[in-house]
Order: C-alpha cells, then sequence, then structure tokens
C-alpha cells in the first residue's frame, strides 16, 4: 500500500471505454438473458428480461480480524481504500443524492476466492489467510479461521456473488499494512483499529456504508457473545437473562462454508 502520507485528492477517468467494449468480454461481463418460469402443473410463464452481472469466480471470503485490548474491549481491523463506483456517484444522478463524496470506504478484509484454492473449509481458510496477509499485513495461520455463519448473496437482483464470511483472533498490533494484490487499484490504502461498538454504530449512521462490514460486525458479536448496545458480554449478564441468550447458531456453521 502507498505510505500514509501520501494523501489521495481525487480519481479521475482519463479514458471511458464503454462504447468499445461489449457484454461478454472484460473482467465483468453481463448476460443478457430472456428467461420463463416453469410451474409444477406443467405450464410455464410469459418470457421476461434478466440481466446478470458476472466476475470469474463470483465467490469470495470476509475475514473479520479482532483482538480482545488490555481493558477487554474488542477491537476489528478495518481497511480504508477507494472504491472508484462509490466515488463517481458524484457525477451522476439519482433521486436521493448523496450528501457527501465517497473519496473512501472503510471495510473489513475481503477478496476473490481462486481458481488454485482448495474446495470446502481448507480453501476458505487459506483464502482468508491471503487476504489479511495481503490487504492488512497481518500473519494469520490459516487454521485460525472459522466460518462465521452462512453464506450470503451480495445483490441476488443483478449479479450472482456470494459472501463467505470467516473469523479469526488475531494480534493487530502487528498488522502492518498489505502491498495489495499487486493491482494500481490497490495500491493506496490504510489500515486501523476500531472498538467493535463504535464500528457498529458508524455501520448503522452510514459513516461505514458497506453492507458485507455490517453483516460481519454484528456476527462477530454474536460469535463471542458481545452485547454492544450494552457494552458486555452475555457471560456478564444477570443469570435469568444469561440463560435466555442465544447465539442465533452462528457456531453450527464453523466447520463448513
Amino acid at each position: 500500500m502507498t505510505p500514509m502520507g501520501n494523501t489521495l485528492l481525487a480519481i479521475e477517468i482519463v479514458e471511458d471505454r464503454t462504447s468499445q467494449g461489449t457484454c461478454d468480454r472484460g473482467y465483468l461481463t453481463l448476460k443478457r438473458l430472456l428467461v420463463r418460469n416453469r410451474y409444477g402443473d406443467g405450464s410455464v410463464s410469459e418470457p421476461y428480461p434478466c440481466d446478470v452481472l458476472h466476475r470469474p469466480g463470483s465467490d469470495a471470503v470476509v475475514a473479520v480480524l479482532y483482538e480482545l485490548d488490555d481493558q477487554g474491549r474488542i477491537q476489528v481491523l478495518l481497511r480504508e481504500a477507494p472504491r472508484v463506483p462509490i466515488y463517481l456517484r458524484k457525477d451522476s444522478k439519482f433521486v436521493h443524492p448523496d450528501p457527501r463524496e465517497y473519496l473512501t470506504i472503510l471495510e473489513v478484509v475481503a477478496g476473490m476466492v481462486e481458481e488454485s484454492d482448495p474446495p470446502g473449509l481448507a480453501g476458505m481458510q487459506k483464502r482468508a489467510a491471503a487476504e489479511a496477509e495481503e490487504e492488512a499485513g497481518a500473519t494469520v495461520p490459516e487454521s485460525h479461521f472459522q466460518m462465521l455463519g452462512g453464506e450470503t448473496f451480495a445483490s441476488p437482483g443483478t449479479g450472482d456473488e456470494k459472501l463467505y464470511f470467516t473469523v479469526a483472533p488475531t494480534e493487530l498490533q502487528h498488522a502492518n499494512g498489505g502491498d495489495g494484490d499487486g493491482s494500481t487499484m490497490e495500491e493506496w490504502g490504510q489500515i486501523l483499529r476500531m472498538e467493535l461498538g463504535e464500528a457498529l454504530r458508524r455501520t448503522r449512521t452510514g459513516e461505514i456504508p458497506d453492507m458485507k462490514t455490517e453483516v460481519a460486525l454484528t456476527r462477530l458479536a454474536d460469535h463471542l457473545g458481545y452485547i454492544p448496545q450494552l457494552g458486555c458480554f452475555a457471560r456478564d449478564l444477570p443469570e435469568e437473562y444469561r440463560t435466555r441468550y442465544d447465539p442465533l447458531g452462528v457456531e453450527s456453521r464453523t466447520n463448513k462454508p
């Protein structure tokens, strides 16, 4: 990553090559389909159009990195980086215009599954560890990662991307910022630690406007039995409430992606 002292000022469009491209070429591809529904009684619906946005693999792994500090608070690692599609909203017209310019946003560590990753849990652990190293400069053994609940689709109305959530305790003070994946797109970025409750608050206010990050941090709190609204762990509750605490089944998925 570019050193923090080198301030990111803006992102400029050098050339708009939209008219030169086709739907089936490029990193992102777009399938323009005509589909129909088939029903149990043998009938079918009228055909209707459906566009599907796809990128190679389409599966991604989220790696939630955290530690308990010396005051017993949960610290999480977040990465700040530019996201061009979000930044360029400033030049488009929307029903609800953005009140601010999104030059960068904060996110948990995440990355695309690669063909070389093995199937199943081992592959998720391998990819999570690799992304932790690339994006955060954090060295975490693959075996330390657990699945953090079931998978989710990022935007099922338009694309087929699926997110798998993992979690690992990490010595965040040793995370020194990774070098990214080597692409120019990821050459600028920085990492920071934030208390879990504060990070969750910022997802709700829109200061951290990333959906996967809100899902990941909410699941982390559940995974650890932490109640951010009260600032305490379930184990610290009076017995009457402690016995009623339900972790919502996150642990049921720890051994399979």
